[in-house]
């Protein structure tokens, strides 16, 4: 009952020992403790107006024509475009777009007006910037929505004054009338599509470099090595096990207020249950804590963990097939990546948190997490293992 006693109160002195590592270090309470917050409010700020809107553009009206007026009005009618300009000619048209003062140019002919009163086919150019994507689907949607209206409200008069009736003319102009409903992220804002990965992706990154960088300054301190003369030192096991308890209940607070309160504040889809998110957070972060503790044990200096670590964030991002859909990204790499818990819990997570899945639903990217959690677990026994062995010797 004495050495039970004992072995607890050994073992919370290693907690606290972690924790006075932790707080006593401000890098270290930096990356662990405010990162999570201050990135995840930056982001989502730079993210909170969710659609773009108002993309300015170019209009060369050359037909000049109550035909042509009314074509650019629609362009003007909806949310996402408005005619911040009306060039002469392509030159002007060109330098204002060069200029960054517009992301599209219309091109009306001057024979527009007399090709539609003739039955003819009317064509009108468009030229979109695709150099930014969103930019790109706000304008190009725009405009040839705003075309294809104006082409129907045509034909519709047309096919009136040749004596159809107003719902056969109707019919034959719009065939079939569809319903969208965009599930999961209704209003498709880009913050609501990316900021769950963003933020599964940052809990693992803060973690790496924090405890990469506590364990880098263990290194240099001499901690193993102390621990390594200590007849009395605990197992690699109950080490692993108190670093964990250290990590996880300062993640716990920040995980709490962030999958909560932020969420809540910058409106992100809350569809899943309070109890499936809690349990795949937890195993995720559990699989993200024992990786981060396997490959501290690998630097000897604190700046190694900066230095290793900070880079790989955007590749694990794209990896996770998240920013971009898995299906194009080639197999191999693909595999690559489901090394990292990130993967495995971006997905999961969307799946749960933005699309209401349950632990079922998600159980293929839990079993992967488990996986991970085991294998990173049993690396970072044996890094805890060699490092003090080492330090011991030196």
């Amino acid at each position: 009952m004495r050495r039970h006693s004992q072995g607890i109160r050994s073992f919370f002195s290693l907690i606290r020992d972690e924790y006075r590592a932790i707080f006593s270090d401000a890098g270290a309470v930096l990356i662990l403790v405010l990162a999570l917050l201050i990135y995840t409010t930056l982001y989502s700020a730079a993210y909170a107006p969710q659609v773009l809107r108002n993309v300015p553009i170019g209009v060369i009206d050359k037909c000049n024509t109550a035909a042509s007026r009314a074509l650019i009005r629609t362009f003007d009618a909806g949310p996402n475009t408005y005619t911040a300009y009306e060039p002469s000619d392509m030159d002007q048209a060109q330098e204002l777009f060069f200029a960054r003062k517009i992301y599209g140019i219309v091109y009306i002919p001057e024979n527009y007006e007399r090709q539609l009163a003739s039955g003819s086919q009317a064509v009108v150019s468009i030229y979109a910037d695709a150099s930014y994507f969103l930019v790109y689907r706000q304008v190009f949607q725009e405009l040839v929505t705003g075309i294809g209206r104006t082409g129907a409200a045509v034909e519709y008069g047309r096919l009136l004054a040749k004596g159809a009736s107003a719902p056969s003319a109707q019919a034959i102009t719009q065939p079939v009338i569809y319903r969208s409903h965009n599930l999961y992220n209704p209003y498709l804002g880009y913050g609501s599509f990316v900021m769950p990965a963003i933020i599964m992706v940052i809990i693992q990154q803060t973690l790496l470099i924090g405890i990469g960088l506590v364990g880098g300054t263990r290194r240099e301190t001499g901690y193993f090595a102390r621990l390594a003369r200590d007849p009395h030192h605990p197992s690699p096991f109950v080490l692993l096990w108190a670093k964990t308890v250290a990590y996880a209940s300062i993640y716990a607070l920040t995980s709490l207020y962030v999958l909560s309160l932020h969420y809540k504040l910058f409106h992100y889809p809350m569809n899943g249950t309070t109890a499936a998110v809690i349990i795949f957070t937890s195993i995720y972060v559990l699989a993200c804590i024992f990786a981060a503790i396997a490959v501290s044990t690998l630097f000897r200096r604190r700046e190694n963990a900066l230095m290793l670590l900070l880079w790989t964030s955007i590749p694990i991002l794209m990896l996770s097939g998240a920013s971009f859909p898995e299906q194009g990204i080639p197999g191999w790499l693909y595999n690559v990546g489901r090394i990292f818990p990130s993967s495995s819990g971006v997905r999961g997570f969307i799946r749960i948190q933005t699309m209401g899945a349950s632990l079922r639903d998600v159980w293929p990217e839990i079993r992967m997490l488990l996986w991970l959690l085991i294998a990173y677990g049993a690396l970072a026994c044996i890094g805890i293992r060699c490092a003090m062995r080492r330090d011991g010797r030196e």
